[in-house]
């Protein structure tokens, strides 16, 4: 890893921020997409870029700021790396957000996330926390091709469970789904059978299927040689050079999404998930720091 000094922390985004306190990744995931071209990474992807003074710059950021909303972070580079448990700076950055009332929408593959899972827990006490996980597939071994360096499925069924056990409000992803791997009514059905257990608020999906980009179709024709071998040619065969892989069994999928979803009170419209996730209730959203110390105070 290396160690830079950014000139910004926080992007805007309808009424939202995000925030991305590293640079590449060392999950390992086969199909990750942030290992596109157009990222415009500068240095090797497991090389990861860390920003250093994050924390310094998130708390300039949310000092100025008098309305208080969510802040997301976990969508371009995962803030449970390898590289957390020694530098701390999404613990410190978490902090940073409780201190000011703001709300946090993280996304992660990694059961790091269980050392903050008090300042998580004092987050969503105080204005709101989602955390969010990514599950591709129910079988452990397969996990383990797919993303080889971060806690297998079992464990992260296990993570959302805990946050059930907190009151901490869940949204799993379901993507993606690799045509001709992962893509069974099987796995996706064990999949949501295990969010309605750990009572996930929702699960967004794009479609089952994958999507490459150049640099990351590469990567990924690489892992199918190693791992499923003659797998690359049946993908060319059939999708040749296209940006969308939709899975064969799109619809019978999409069909068991929204059937199981539909009948436990899940939501599964990515627009309503990310709306959920981006709105912080309105008795938060005027409210500084001060209110929120007077509030634990002044309660009994």
């Amino acid at each position: 890893m290396h160690f830079v000094d950014a000139k910004g922390i926080l992007t805007a985004g309808g009424g939202h921020y995000g925030m991305n306190i590293y640079r590449g990744c060392t999950h390992g995931c086969i199909y990750c997409d942030s290992r596109s071209r157009c990222y415009q990474f500068t240095h090797p992807f497991e090389d990861i870029e860390v920003k250093q003074n994050a924390p310094l710059l998130l708390e300039q950021a949310l000092r100025s700021k008098r309305k208080k909303c969510m802040i997301g972070t976990g969508a371009m580079s995962d803030p449970y790396m390898h590289c957390e448990e020694e530098l701390r700076l999404t613990r410190k950055c978490l902090e940073i957000i409780r201190d000011n009332g703001f709300g946090i929408a993280i996304q992660t593959k990694s059961d790091r996330i269980l050392r903050d899972i008090d300042l998580l827990d004092e987050i969503n006490r105080n204005t709101k926390c989602v955390v969010q996980m990514t599950l591709t597939t129910y079988d452990d071994e397969l996990c383990g091709i797919l993303e080889p360096n971060v806690c297998n499925t079992k464990r992260r069924i296990e993570v959302l469970q805990v946050m059930q056990e907190r009151g901490i409000p869940t949204i799993v992803w379901l993507t993606p789904i690799l045509p001709f791997i992962n893509d069974t009514p099987e796995n996706i059905t064990a999949i949501l059978n295990a969010c309605v257990r750990t009572g996930v608020k929702g699960v967004i999906d794009f479609g089952m299927g994958l999507t490459l980009r150049d640099g990351d179709r590469e990567y990924y024709y690489a892992a199918l040689d190693k791992h499923f071998p003659g797998m690359k040619e049946r993908y060319i065969k059939r999708y040749g050079n296209s940006y969308e892989l939709p899975s064969p069994n799109a619809k019978e999928l999409t069909g068991l999404l929204r059937s199981i979803c539909s009948d436990n009170g899940i939501m599964f419209k990515a627009d309503d998930c990310f709306r959920y996730m981006q709105e912080l209730p309105d008795k938060y959203s005027q409210m500084s720091i001060f209110d929120i110390y007077d509030k634990e105070v002044c309660e009994p």
